[in-house]
């Protein structure tokens, strides 16, 4: 197998381990990932607001405002215009998503930040690097993406054995 086969494989594993997480977190708990990390960040931070959201998880306000949306139709989350300015309108987890979150499995991220942060710093240092180039040998350097391990679109993609 050529080097670059191997690099494909091992690539094509992570993103297969977090599309069987992804389906895990949506069957045990109904939620998404990007769900279930904007369910954190509104119960760290209560009365934020989605750019402050949009801002800590690195997407758009638009894609934060879609999530949003979803967990409020689902009564997981209730927006509150402020009394002291109108233009502000900041997020609370409602009973029902506070139990929610508190029921929610660990997100997947949480456990690979566990096992990053026993690296080495230089090792830390390289798989950072070794990621970046990676991204940028797939065009990917620009794209929108959450520090999180989420599949979304690519799951779509059939890979080429």
């Amino acid at each position: 197998m050529q080097k670059y086969e191997e690099l494909l494989v091992s690539l094509r594993k992570v993103t297969r381990a977090i599309g069987l997480y992804s389906k895990k977190l949506s069957k045990e708990s109904g939620l998404t990932s990007p769900q279930l990390i904007v369910l954190n960040e509104i119960q760290q931070n209560g009365g934020c607001m989605v750019k402050d959201i949009a801002k800590s998880i690195n997407l758009s306000s638009a894609t934060v405002t879609s999530i949003l949306d979803r967990l409020e139709a689902r009564a997981y989350v209730i927006r509150e215009r402020s009394v002291t300015d109108k233009r502000k309108v900041g997020l609370y987890l409602t009973s029902h998503g506070k139990d929610v979150v508190k029921d929610a499995p660990r997100p997947l991220q949480a456990h690979f930040i566990d096992r990053f942060e026993k690296l080495q710093e230089w090792e830390q240092t390289q798989l950072v690097s070794t990621m970046q180039r990676i991204a940028y040998m797939m065009d990917a350097e620009n794209l929108d993406a959450a520090p999180m391990l989420e599949v979304g679109a690519i799951q779509e993609i059939t890979p080429i054995e």
